[in-house]
């Protein structure tokens, strides 16, 4: 297996001296995670573009490198190629014909060609003879330069024909790490995963901190969300997981803080707590979820409100954008099902919080707080490699039992998504199944039969065993997972 992959263009424009390092980058990261799928795999950076040569890679392998590709920040897209030496147009056109004289039946379709070296002819003498024949040899094929069903592209340079079999799109960006490290406020939902893969995209290594409000329970599904976000997209490099607990600060903030700032100031000393985690591990910036309007702590007032507790500087990625716009890119990411099933953990709900805090209000209320809270919840935390995570949840799961086989009387509860349950229906003869999805099961499973055992049912059973294990959690134990297989 070959494959091209080009670039992001902004990464071409870049001075020689940048390009030439951002090239090295995304080079080194690509061997980084190709290797552990293919190890005899060979990267080479050139200058337009890098070559990824797999010999004998397996069809597994093969789809599992492309999956991994597309999702390496800097990648614009990849071609997938199988080389020929040029002879003359009638072997290239036997060539190209080979892989695509089926495909084009029936349809429209143009041919491609980019050329580079030198050569007697011009790339369109070489587009019209392969054109041509493929319109000869398939009689249900028509040519349509303007508008193609199938365009048919193939390289060639010097003398070797490069024929592009599939083409897919990359992530952009720029390479990990182009661009200082950050801590990202993690709290699960889908702002702050979004917010923390759009920082990963731009090539900044992003660290993870997440101030624990709800106990163990809500430290592994942000565990969770976190590693998803890491392994899909940042695991050529190394991060922390960064835990604090704050139930002492938000405990602090309830007895001292008028009831209408306590929003803005539990942000407040989020911020501090978090830049002093930062200088600790010499973190540039911090990043949030937060999108302007969105909630009362978000508006213009109370963002420069909550800034002023900190040089150190803060990213809004998602500042401008819309909450249906950022839940839409949590489903292409792939972070959505477990930001939907993470509970929301305010700390402190005010009964009318204000939308436009007074800055000396704000801080003659904090005159009264202990801020050596702060200090001690900081030098308290738990700090862990986020590759650990994974290791550390299976384990926490393998306490969780799953079955293949029913017994009779047993409810299999359905937790997938509506449109997953729609579209292929679990149907177990003898047995009765429930469809709760995986986001209403915590509040909706208080209200089932608790003599009967339940059985969590999803495709994979990652959810299933998270989900049983925070009903664990809750007291709940007769909750096993269901395995078709």
């Amino acid at each position: 297996m070959k494959l091209i992959v080009k670039y992001h263009p902004e990464i071409n424009v870049k001075s020689r001296s940048v390009r030439r390092r951002f090239c090295k980058l995304l080079e080194s990261n690509l061997r980084i995670i190709l290797k552990r799928v293919h190890p005899s795999a060979h990267i080479i950076s050139r200058w337009s573009d890098i070559l990824v040569d797999a010999p004998q890679a397996t069809a597994q392998e093969r789809q599992k490198m492309l999956d991994l590709i597309v999702k390496v920040p800097g990648v614009d897209q990849l071609n997938e190629v199988i080389e020929y030496p040029f002879v003359d147009f009638d072997q290239a056109y036997k060539d190209v014909a080979s892989h695509w004289l089926e495909e084009i039946e029936g349809k429209t379709f143009a041919v491609r060609i980019k050329r580079t070296g030198k050569h007697d002819f011009t790339s369109s003498d070489l587009e019209r003879y392969i054109g041509g024949g493929l319109n000869q040899a398939v009689e249900s094929a028509r040519v349509s330069l303007r508008k193609p069903e199938l365009t048919i592209k193939a390289d060639l340079k010097d003398d070797v024909l490069q024929v592009i079999t599939a083409h897919y799109r990359g992530l952009g960006g720029m390479p990990l790490p182009s661009q200082e490290d950050v801590l990202s406020l993690m709290s699960g939902g889908f702002d702050s995963g979004v917010a923390t893969y759009h920082m990963i995209r731009r090539g900044a290594r992003t660290h993870f901190c997440f101030f624990n409000l709800g106990g163990k329970e809500h430290e592994i599904g942000v565990k969770q969300a976190a590693y998803q976000i890491w392994s899909n997209y940042s695991s050529s490099h190394k991060t922390r997981f960064i835990s604090v607990n704050f139930e002492p600060v938000v405990a602090e903030i309830l007895e001292k803080i008028d009831n209408g700032l306590m929003g803005v100031v539990l942000k407040r000393m989020m911020m501090r707590a978090a830049s002093k985690v930062a200088a600790k591990f010499n973190i540039k910036a911090l990043v949030t979820g937060e999108s302007l309007g969105q909630v009362s702590s978000q508006t213009l007032t109370n963002l420069n409100v909550i800034d002023r507790v900190t040089e150190t500087l803060i990213l809004r990625p998602l500042i401008h954008i819309d909450k249906a716009e950022i839940i839409d890119t949590a489903r292409k990411i792939g972070s959505h099902d477990l930001a939907a099933a993470m509970p929301e953990y305010c700390g402190v709900i005010s009964k009318k919080p204000t939308t436009k805090a007074v800055l000396a209000v704000v801080e003659e209320n904090e005159a009264n707080f202990n801020f050596d809270l702060l200090d001690q919840v900081v030098d308290s935390a738990t700090v862990m490699d986020v590759r650990d995570i994974e290791k550390e949840t299976h384990q926490e799961v393998q306490e969780v039992e799953q079955v293949t086989e029913l017994p009779e009387g047993s409810v299999v509860l359905d937790i997938r998504s509506p449109d997953e349950e729609d579209d292929n229906p679990l149907e177990l003869e003898g047995i009765e199944v429930k469809a709760i999805p995986f986001f209403k099961l915590a509040t909706q499973f208080g209200d089932l039969d608790q003599s009967k055992q339940y059985y969590l049912y999803c495709d994979r059973g990652v959810m299933s065993r998270l989900q049983a294990l925070l009903l664990h959690e809750h007291g709940y134990d007769s909750v096993k997972v269901y395995r078709t297989h």
